[in-house]
């Protein structure tokens, strides 16, 4: 089992294999170029699709963004994501449609063992001696909403419609419809129609 195919599986990895390093350097190399370009140039927003795994056929990124890998985050259609998009997908993150970022928003589909032997000198089946990491996937579901500052850990799954609010950091799931904020942060209320905004139109 290769590197790659560990980190995928959640085993424990090495993420300074050099398999690992050039899928990795592939999505930096791109991620520094669109934030180089500047926001109205139309051969911005393309460049995403030669890293990301997936995307829907509309998107925005304000930027700067950084993915780690990029090609395991797949999302789906009219997504936007506002001033500095962290994105480390070691593991698997699947992004629902109609869902919106904040600014500084992280997804942090990657850890390390708490046991520091584990993290520092971890040996690998084939014998070689280095770090270690597991990388537990992130789902977040359709019209989802992050306010800014918002932190996701690895393993957490966002229902549909859940909105989190700003400066949370969500290391449980959150459920479908359902006003969630804190550090930890907690799913608090449903959202109802009682939240509507319209008499502000």
């Amino acid at each position: 089992m290769t590197q790659h195919q560990r980190a995928l599986a959640g085993k424990l990895f090495d993420a300074r294999s050099q398999e690992l390093r050039d899928l990795k350097h592939k999505a930096h190399v791109l991620c520094q170029r669109f934030n180089a370009m500047d926001e109205y140039d139309p051969e911005r927003l393309p460049i995403v699709r030669e890293f990301i795994g997936a995307i829907g056929e509309n998107y925005y990124f304000q930027g700067p963004i950084q993915f780690n890998y990029g090609c395991h985050t797949k999302i789906g259609d009219n997504f936007f994501a506002n001033f500095n998009l962290t994105v480390m997908d070691d593991g698997p993150i699947v992004i629902g449609d109609r869902v919106m970022f904040g600014p500084n928003v992280s997804l942090m589909a990657t850890t390390h063992p708490l046991i520091y032997g584990e993290r520092e000198t971890m040996t690998y089946p084939d014998g070689h001696v280095s770090t270690s990491e597991y990388a537990p996937g992130i789902v977040i579901g359709s019209h989802v909403w992050l306010a800014c500052n918002v932190v996701v850990c690895g393993g957490v799954t966002i229902g549909d419609g859940a909105v989190v609010g700003a400066g949370s950091v969500v290391t449980k799931d959150i459920p479908a419809g359902w006003l969630a904020y804190g550090n930890p942060c907690r799913a608090v209320r449903p959202i109802t129609e009682e939240d509507s905004k319209l008499d502000l139109l």
